[in-house]
This record gives C-alpha cells, sequence and structure tokens, in this order.
C-alpha cells in the first residue's frame, strides 16, 4: 500500500442513510414504548424484561455455546453456509424463545396477558435494534465525521505504527463507508423495522404458549426464529441484499398480520 492511498469522503447520501438507520433503530423502539403503553396500559416493566432476556439469553448464554460448539467444530460448521446457517438458526430459536417463555413464566407470571407480551416483544426487538445496529450506526457517523473533516487519514493510520497487513485491512474497511451505494445504509433501518414485528408476533405466540399452556405455540416460535434466521443466512449467499430484504419483510409481515388478527380474537383466559 502505497503513501498516497487515499481515504475517500464519505457522500452525504450515505451519512443520512446511517442517520435514517439510527433514528429507526433507536427512535422505533422507544416510540412504540410509549404508543403500547398508552394505547394498551401496558408495564413499562415488560419491555425492560424484553430487553434484559434478550441481552441474557442472546448475547450471553447463547454466545457462550458458540464459543464451544463452533471451537469444537473448527471449520466443519463455519466452512459450509448451509450447516452453519442451519446451526445459528436453531440456536437462535431455542435460546431466545426458551428465554422468551421463561421469562413470561417466571418475571410476568403475575401480571401476563397479551398487552404485557406485545410490551415485551417491542423490549426484546428493541435492544436488538439498539445494540446491534444502533450503537454501529454511531460508531459508522463518528468515522464517516471524522474522514470528511480531515482528521482520520491513511497517512495517519500508517503513521500509527499498523503493520502492513492490518493497516490495508482498516484502510479497505474505512474506505467502504465512502464505496458502499447509498442505498444501502437504510437497509439496517428497514431489516430492524421486519424484526421488530417478527420479534413481538413470536411474542404473542409464546404467550398463548404459557397463558393457554398450549406448548405447541412454544415449539411454533423455534420453528419459525429458525427459519427466519437460517433462511436469511442462506438467501445471503446467493441473493441480492434487496433480494434478501425483501424475503425477510414478507415472512415478518406475513406473521405480524397474522398475529395480530389472533390479538384481536378474543382469548378466555387471558387476564384482564
Amino acid at each position: 500500500m502505497s503513501g498516497n492511498t487515499v481515504i475517500p469522503n464519505v457522500p452525504m447520501g450515505n451519512i443520512i442513510g446511517i442517520i435514517v438507520s439510527f433514528i429507526i433503530s433507536v427512535g422505533l423502539p422507544i416510540a412504540l414504548c410509549i404508543i403500547v403503553r398508552r394505547k394498551t396500559k401496558a408495564r413499562i416493566s415488560s419491555f425492560f424484561i424484553g430487553a434484559a432476556t434478550f441481552f441474557v439469553f442472546a448475547l450471553i448464554l447463547e454466545q457462550i455455546m458458540h464459543i464451544v460448539v463452533l471451537g469444537a467444530t473448527g471449520t466443519t460448521l463455519t466452512g459450509n453456509i448451509w450447516l452453519y446457517a442451519l446451526y445459528g438458526g436453531l440456536a437462535a430459536g431455542i435460546f431466545e424463545e426458551t428465554g422468551r417463555y421463561l421469562a413470561m413464566k417466571l418475571c410476568m407470571k403475575k401480571n401476563l396477558n397479551k398487552q404485557n407480551a406485545i410490551m415485551y416483544g417491542v423490549g426484546h426487538g428493541g435492544i436488538e435494534a439498539i445494540l446491534l445496529v444502533g450503537l454501529s450506526c454511531i460508531s459508522n457517523l463518528v468515522v464517516a465525521i471524522t474522514i470528511n473533516s480531515g482528521v482520520l487519514t491513511a497517512d495517519l493510520l500508517k503513521k500509527s505504527g499498523l503493520d502492513g497487513s492490518t493497516y490495508q485491512l482498516a484502510v479497505s474497511q474505512l474506505a467502504e463507508l465512502g464505496t458502499t451505494p447509498a442505498w444501502q445504509f437504510y437497509m439496517g433501518g428497514v431489516e430492524r423495522i421486519a424484526a421488530i414485528i417478527f420479534h413481538i408476533s413470536l411474542s404473542y405466540l409464546v404467550y398463548l404458549a404459557v397463558k393457554e399452556k398450549k406448548m405447541p405455540f412454544y415449539l411454533l416460535a423455534i420453528l419459525l426464529h429458525f427459519l427466519i434466521d437460517a433462511l436469511a443466512v442462506i438467501s445471503a449467499a446467493y441473493l441480492s441484499i434487496l433480494a434478501v430484504e425483501l424475503i425477510m419483510i414478507l415472512f415478518s409481515g406475513t406473521l405480524g398480520f397474522v398475529a395480530w388478527k389472533m390479538y384481536h380474537k378474543p382469548v378466555p383466559t387471558d387476564a384482564k
């Protein structure tokens, strides 16, 4: 890599895309929490129980299992997109839906009704959006500003003492902020809208499993979670970003519509 390497400025369209995705990933969960609270009188605590459950089961327990399993299997899983997708989807489904089930059964049993189940889903999907997309957007925005202001340059990276391969990787990653088409930066926000709808829908299914003691709904939630995660990984390997996002939107939208219809159908044993 020559000393004349230049990290391109980040176009305004890219920066706007980052900001929009940030607003969606952080603002949407907050807005939904307020709306659900006002419209249904659901408890705010359900939101935080959902957020905490995602953090514990998806970001701690599931990740510990990944370290053990992927460390033991080596490239057997990571080297095969189909096996990796099946494993990852199943792990996500089991951990997140089991966490959802236990949280509702143990932490929400005194106040478990369909309104609080929806609020739980907002918290579960909302914290995922904030942690996975919102924080990434903040990081990208800060880097974009420092690049455009001339503070962060290829020469500065070179003088920082990075070795050749690390330097090239850093320059390449920073350059992607300026060379990636602007529309792709909006996809993070679009994806989070679909994901939050998905988590709210699964929360209602698991609520039925707990409240109505209908375990098939819990198993269905695991299956659906497995399907969407595995499908996302496999389709990303063969299809364009737009095609993948369209599939996710259709999947989540369909499930959301079904859950919405079920929500408005009277449930005799629902807590008042």
